[in-house]
C-alpha cells in the first residue's frame, strides 16, 4: 500500500513539475531544490522519471538515495548504478548526465559537507535505518 502511495505521489509530482516548468514542485521540503531525473530501469530497459531534491555540488548535482529512511536504497538510485547515465531537468532545462557513486572518505565528506549542511533533517533518515545514504554526483555531459 505504501509503495502504491508513493508511486502515485512521484507520478503527480513529476507531471505537475514538467507542466510548471519546475515552478511548481521546485523545491521540496527545507527548500531543497528539485530536479527531474530520468534513467532507464534495470530490468526493463525503459525510462523511469522521478523528482529528487538535489544539491549544486562541483559543477554537478549531487543526489540522495534516501528513500526517507527506508531499509532498501531506492530503485532510481539502483537504476543509477546501473546506467552510468541519465537525463535531468532542471526548470525548463534538459541535460544528459553522467552519474559517479561517491564512495568512502569522499561520500563522507560530501554527506557531512554538503548535505547536512545545506539541509540538516537529512540526517534523520540516516538514523531510522542501518544503511548509509547513498550518494551520487551527476555531471552534465552536455
Amino acid at each position: 500500500m505504501a509503495r502504491t502511495l508513493m508511486r502515485t505521489a512521484s507520478k503527480l509530482a513529476v507531471a505537475v513539475y514538467k507542466v510548471s516548468g519546475g515552478r511548481v514542485g521546485g523545491r521540496a521540503a527545507g527548500g531543497v531544490p528539485v530536479l527531474l531525473l530520468t534513467v532507464a530501469g534495470g530490468k526493463t530497459g525503459q525510462p523511469h522519471t522521478t523528482a529528487v531534491g538535489y544539491f549544486e555540488h562541483e559543477g554537478g548535482y549531487l543526489v540522495v538515495g534516501s528513500a526517507g529512511g527506508l531499509p532498501q536504497d531506492p530503485q532510481w538510485f539502483k537504476n543509477l548504478r546501473a546506467a552510468g547515465f541519465a537525463q535531468v531537468q532542471v526548470g525548463r532545462q534538459v541535460r544528459q548526465v553522467t552519474v559517479r557513486e561517491l564512495v568512502g572518505a569522499e561520500r563522507d565528506a560530501a554527506w557531512t559537507d554538503v548535505v547536512l549542511v545545506r539541509c540538516p533533517p537529512f540526517g534523520r533518515y540516516e538514523t531510522k535505518t542501518t544503511r548509509k545514504m547513498p550518494l551520487a554526483l551527476l555531471t552534465p555531459s552536455s
